[in-house]
């Protein structure tokens, strides 16, 4: 098999050492200030500073303001978060507290097998 090029070779365990350093896109889409939404928003606040810190950007999008958004996405359940960087996307749908189910969508740490 031949070797591939020391530069393709290079850049493949640089991105593997930055993988801690990946910058993340999200957006929360949520429904006005419901009880729901407000925990959402607070739960992947927390989240995000607590693993995330200084590496995030959040939107957090109220579609009741912005539903053309939530259509374009294609956003059907509320509280939905989209992780649109790094790829993959993924969508984390429904409870925000629950911290490793948000950490697994996220590709921070690996589901734990029962």
């Amino acid at each position: 098999m031949p070797k591939p090029p020391e530069d393709v070779t290079q850049a493949f365990e640089k991105a593997l050492r930055d993988k801690d350093k990946a910058e993340y896109e999200l957006r929360l889409y949520v429904t006005g200030t419901s009880p729901k939404s407000i925990k959402a928003i607070s739960a992947i606040k927390e989240i995000c500073e607590t693993h995330l810190a200084g590496r995030y950007d959040l939107q957090v999008i109220d579609t009741y303001q912005k539903p053309h958004m939530a259509k374009k996405d294609q956003i059907i359940a509320m509280p939905t978060l989209v992780k649109t960087l790094p790829h993959p996307l993924r969508r984390i749908i429904g409870d925000l507290t629950n911290l490793e189910k948000v950490l697994v969508g996220l590709d921070l740490i690996k589901k734990q097998e029962d």
